[in-house]
């Protein structure tokens, strides 16, 4: 987040006030009720299949009741089903994420919806705004939803450019209140991350379209991009399958609820066979739903889990109900882990945050700092069978304000891949111990006490 943005954020908070975050009390109890069922590429499953589909997944994973306790309330929470069949791809940085963006991009043939909160006038954005041109020149449908606050510092010709050659751009939000398309609501921006190709390819997660990510953050001497500027550290999933629909549907809907132009008609929901034996379900956040459903979510995550809590996030600046349920989690035994930034681009947030780590480490949970790497994923892991990757930080904007974008991804294969790539950055990591904590300057504990007056506009 820049600092234009940031404060153009801060500004727009003061305008539109104050509101609080839902009180959300998983209910973890067995229930008695319908035994959990499944969606496939011919809509759902039969209760047999879905049990065998649940079993699979619970014999290859850890000794957890995660399933038997949490899926039905997550999908009670989301009102979105569990879809079999998907493959998910973990991409970690900007070069192999880029990498496979452009590869689906080129080889589209119906349609391109993309949606993001940056696009910046640079080498990278320009390389994507000349690839999407050359394929609505070829007669593929591109339809590009951009965030107003997030691209305020990409010049204005960037995107008549792209509206010019044919593509249909919509501005979320628009800052410009003559702009607005409906009521004028500044403090909701959409942070959300989505590219999906011909119906059949989804791309989603933390990273933005801009050059800061040119660089990898694990690669020996790669840390530093030229110009001494550090790598950021991301992470997004290409996932094919079933699930891409219900990715689609987000994207119309947001399209919808902004009133853009009517859409040319292309085929937005093709046949989806099973590609391969992920269990997925897409979440989408909305300020103007009654709570945030990643949130609710991740909150009875962590409250079902019994033996690991792995998060990594950029933005860690939490409310009360998830501090306390990381804090109950790691007091009746679960290893509860934080990877958060040692370096980054928004000092509020990250002194904010660290306001927290005494009571934190009180607790038992552990916290470390990656260093070398802007950190900007947004991963978490529980009993190494939940999953989710996203856009959504752990911080109030997250919650309340913004539009995200997660997926869930059950299964001790994935997790797998997920547990070996939170190591890799963990060893990348230097851990923070209460006793050092404790000790730090003055000027800290200061720079802590003023960024916790704004978190809750952060």
């Amino acid at each position: 987040m820049t600092l234009l943005r940031a404060v153009c954020l801060l500004g727009l908070a003061w305008l539109t006030g104050c509101t609080a975050l839902p009180t959300i009390v998983p209910d973890l109890a067995r229930r008695s009720g319908p035994a959990l069922q499944l969606e496939g590429a011919r809509g759902p499953l039969s209760a047999a299949r879905s049990k065998a589909v649940l079993e699979s997944l619970r014999n290859k994973g850890q000794d957890t009741g995660i399933f038997e306790r949490h899926l039905a309330l997550e999908e009670e929470i989301t009102g979105s089903p569990l879809t079999t069949g998907n493959q998910v791809t973990l991409l970690q940085d900007g070069p192999a994420t880029y990498q496979a963006m452009y590869a689906a991009i080129q080889g589209a043939r119906d349609h391109i919806n993309m949606e993001t909160y940056i696009l910046d006038d640079d080498e990278v954005g320009q390389r994507f705004a000349q690839a999407l041109i050359d394929k609505q020149a070829a007669g593929v449908q591109v339809n590009l939803i951009r965030d107003s606050a997030g691209t305020l510092t990409t010049p204005a010709a960037f995107f008549t450019r792209l509206a010019d050659a044919g593509v249909n751009v919509l501005e979320f939000n628009p800052v410009n209140p003559l702009a607005a398309r409906r009521e004028w609501l500044l403090n909701q921006r959409d942070h959300r991350k989505l590219l999906i190709v011909d119906g059949e390819t989804a791309f989603l997660g933390g990273i933005n379209i801009s050059s800061v990510y040119s660089g990898g953050s694990f690669q020996p001497g790669s840390h530093r991009r030229p110009g001494g500027a550090l790598a950021w550290r991301d992470t997004d999933l290409r996932i094919q399958g079933p699930v891409v629909a219900d990715f689609q549907r987000l994207f119309l809907g947001a399209w919808a609820s902004q009133k853009g132009a009517p859409l040319a008609s292309r085929n937005y929901f093709p046949a989806l066979a099973p590609v391969g034996r992920q269990v997925v379900r897409a979440i989408g956040s909305s300020p103007e739903e009654p709570f945030s459903q990643i949130y609710a979510t991740l909150l009875s995550a962590i409250g079902s889990a019994e033996t690991s809590v792995n998060i990594t996030n950029a933005y860690f600046a939490p409310d009360p109900q998830l501090l306390a349920a990381l804090e109950a989690a790691a007091r009746r035994g679960v290893q509860v882990n934080l990877i958060l930034p040692g370096q980054t681009d928004s000092w509020l947030v990250f002194h904010a945050g660290r306001g927290y780590y005494a009571q934190l480490l009180r607790a038992g949970v552990r916290i470390h700092e990656r260093r070398g790497a802007i950190l900007h994923s947004k991963t978490a892991l529980v009993d190494g069978v939940w999953a989710t990757v996203g856009s959504t930080n752990l911080d109030w904007r997250s919650f309340l304000h913004n539009h995200e974008l997660n997926a869930v991804v059950l299964g001790a294969e994935f997790g797998a891949q997920v547990q070996a790539m939170f190591a890799k950055d963990l060893a990348e990591s230097d851990a923070i111990t209460l006793e050092v904590w404790e000790q730090r300057g003055l000027h800290l504990r200061l720079k802590e006490a003023f960024a916790r007056a704004w978190e809750y506009w952060l």
